[in-house]
């Protein structure tokens, strides 16, 4: 859980935040998100969204673009010994990083984002959460 905004260094590393490190340690994936973001999955929660995507039939051609596009943007990665992890070039180009980056908790995944792409979706969801809100007091 929770909101940071760390950088990425000349080499395309990133800081994580202390509280996702742990979890991570025994290694992460990094792959294209929804709404051009990136997620960084532990490796064994990443496992279990593979086996999810094997269980639906590859006769569905939404599962067989959800695959293609999960797998083939996904990279496989470590902690460095100082909390670090490597963006590839072609996953920084995909969600528009450059240096400033925003970094949230999902329940069981982290996601990264360019700070206007966040701002743009945060602000927007927001407001339909309000409606959601208002909508359940009938």
């Amino acid at each position: 859980m929770g909101t940071y905004t760390p950088r990425l260094d000349e080499k395309g590393r990133l800081f994580l935040p202390a509280k996702f490190r742990d979890r991570l340690a025994e290694g992460l994936v990094v792959t294209q998100g929804q709404e051009n973001c990136l997620v960084v999955w532990p490796s064994d929660v990443f496992m279990q969204e593979a086996q999810r995507a094997r269980a639906t039939p590859m006769t569905n051609k939404s599962a067989r673009e959800y695959a293609r596009v999960l797998f083939a943007g996904a990279d496989e990665g470590s902690l460095d010994k100082q909390g670090r992890i490597s963006i590839p070039a072609n996953l920084r180009d995909y969600a528009s990083l450059e240096k400033d980056v925003v970094v949230i908790g999902v329940m069981d995944r982290i996601e990264i984002w360019d700070p206007a792409r966040w701002e743009a979706f945060s602000s927007e969801a927001q407001r339909k959460f309000a409606e959601l809100d208002e909508a359940g007091e009938d």
